[in-house]
């Protein structure tokens, strides 16, 4: 469940759990939360772990709904809050990578040992203000360690996702992945190829839309996961721009900065580009702002070359700051030289409205054909380099490259 208030998700929760107590039944805040407390954030999601099966967890709460009842996953309702309340259950065999073939209700020992890593197997008792630990996860996070609980390998292979779960923690909390982890994810890598892109693209969005997205890509390279999500040859080369980017940027901007620190010695990034759209099953909006950046990327590089009418079309391109961010990245002197350009690009106008459109050229006798377009590019350049400033002026240049163009087709 997801609240935009701590304390409220919290209390509701608390709620929840008071009940399920009341009624006899053991009971506990579970995993993530119990994790980001004890790191000192404030959780605004709460699963609830219980001896309660789900039909006893229905007879407390009549209204609450089945997400995964076979699993022992019910969802309840207090107030406006929604909590995920789960059975102490242990798995059986995974034959998906991802659900278990059947589940056996148990105690809350067995449950925190079929779960991922020790960080999240924790349980808190909120009344008496305490931690539950039956995996070692308190001392592992003292020592920012993630580590598989159990035997890393069968973990692994219980959900292949998880090589990327353990990627995207030790990025988020400044972790760093236990020896035998680690090297069970590099020997499980191959087999991420088994996941559904839109897992593995899910968990690939959250890691690049962090602040710490640098460190999340050099692991991905570092245990040769790169290979299984990108469909490339695994590559080490260190992650700069990505690393660099601000804190805010988004998921495109991201991946442009990976394509380029990859493969910019290449040159032909947008064929890169069309291999990730495939691979990634990156959405319309996330491809075209993608192309939009690595196109923009590519014609900064011959910024000084441009007239006054390019340097300002790309620098009132929507994706233009994501661009001009990449090459802050970079660290290079282009970088305060087209910012210093911009400024001034700034006081003329960077992207006035046009003094003409295709009703204007029909009213003087443009055909509708197209030349239009044409001629009002050529004029909106004008207009950009400072060589007209009204109405007439553009009317009147239209008509010198209408005739141009027109006598030239009749030739």
């Amino acid at each position: 469940m997801t609240s935009t208030c701590p304390i409220e998700a919290r209390k509701g929760a608390l709620e929840v759990l008071t009940m399920l107590r009341d009624a006899g039944y053991e009971t506990y805040f579970a995993g993530g939360c119990v994790r980001d407390r004890l790191l000192s954030a404030a959780p605004t999601e709460y699963d609830i772990a219980t001896a309660a099966k789900p039909e006893e967890i229905r007879n407390i709460f009549p209204n609450a709904k089945s997400v995964g009842e076979a699993f022992g996953v019910m969802l309840v309702r207090n107030n406006e809050f929604m909590y995920d309340v789960a059975t102490f259950r242990s798995d059986g065999e995974y034959k998906d990578h991802r659900h278990p073939t059947n589940v056996t209700f148990t105690d809350a020992k067995h449950d925190a040992q079929r779960r991922d890593f020790t960080i999240n197997g924790l349980f808190e008792d909120p009344v008496e203000e305490d931690i539950i630990d039956f995996v070692g996860g308190k001392d592992d996070l003292h020592a920012r360690i993630i580590r598989a609980i159990g035997d890393p390998h069968q973990r692994l292979a219980d959900d292949h996702l998880r090589m990327l779960r353990a990627v995207r923690f030790a990025a988020n909390f400044s972790f760093s992945i236990e020896t035998e982890t680690a090297d069970a994810i590099r020997e499980h890598a191959s087999q991420l190829s088994g996941i559904s892109k839109e897992r593995i693209g899910g968990e690939l969005r959250r890691m690049l839309t962090h602040q710490n997205r640098g460190v999340a890509v050099w692991e991905l390279q570092y245990l040769g996961l790169d290979v299984p999500i990108l469909g490339e040859q695994s590559i080490l080369t260190a992650p700069t721009r990505v690393g660099r980017l601000p804190a805010s940027s988004d998921f495109p901007t991201a991946l442009a900065a990976w394509i380029i620190d990859r493969h910019s010695s290449e040159g032909d990034v947008q064929t890169i580009a069309n291999l990730w759209r495939t691979q990634l099953l990156l959405s319309n909006h996330e491809f075209s702002a993608l192309q939009e950046i690595l196109t923009l990327h590519t014609a900064l590089a011959t910024w000084e070359t441009l007239g006054v009418a390019k340097k300002k079309r790309l620098a009132s391109a929507p994706r233009f700051p994501s661009t001009l961010a990449i090459l802050q990245a970079e660290d290079r002197p282009m970088f305060v030289f087209v910012k210093q350009a911009i400024a001034k690009l700034f006081k003329t106008g960077l992207a006035p409205d046009p003094l003409l459109n295709g009703d204007d050229l029909i009213a003087i006798g443009v055909p509708p054909t197209s030349a239009l377009g044409t001629i009002l590019d050529a004029v909106y350049d004008a207009q950009l380099e400072g060589g007209i400033c009204s109405k007439e002026d553009a009317i009147s240049l239209a008509k010198v490259i209408a005739d141009d163009i027109l006598s030239d087709n009749d030739r």
